[in-house]
């Protein structure tokens, strides 16, 4: 795969509605990707920690990207997805990497790590994904 093909997933990633509440910056290269984003108070739970949702949403989007860094004409989806929350989280930066494990015809495995400020593993997770039939195009974000 070549460069252009990950800026057009980063601009996609970036384009997409939901990333407006989470705010996260990507980073794709061939079977890799990387989201940063801040844990602030709105991701919070009423313990005052960051919800486990938005360390899914962290470890599925790197992982997603570096299965989609490896595919160049369609969407992929994500089959299955487990996550193990290490620790908690009460703020800072955080980083999440993926990267693929395992590619087969039809099944792409892809782990992550989400990580805090001082490099201490807070959550990770693996799933399987697989292309979908949503060509990546301009009407998604892919342009």
């Amino acid at each position: 795969m070549h460069e252009e093909h990950y800026r057009k997933l980063e601009r996609m990633y970036a384009s997409a509605p939901i990333n407006q509440i989470f705010r996260p910056r990507m980073r794709v290269s061939e079977g890799r990707a990387e989201v940063e984003f801040e844990a602030r108070p709105e991701l919070f739970h009423a313990a005052h920690a960051m919800h486990g949702a938005a360390c899914f949403k962290a470890l599925d989007d790197a992982s997603f990207f570096a299965a989609n860094s490896l595919i160049d004409d369609v969407f992929v989806l994500t089959v299955s997805y487990t996550v193990y929350l290490v620790r908690p989280i009460t703020g800072g930066t955080l980083r999440a990497v993926g990267r693929v494990v395992h590619r087969s015809r039809n099944v792409i495995l892809a782990e992550a790590e989400l990580v805090n400020e001082e490099g201490k593993q807070v959550a990770r997770g693996s799933g399987s994904f697989m292309p979908g039939r949503t060509p990546l195009s301009a009407d998604i974000g892919y342009a």
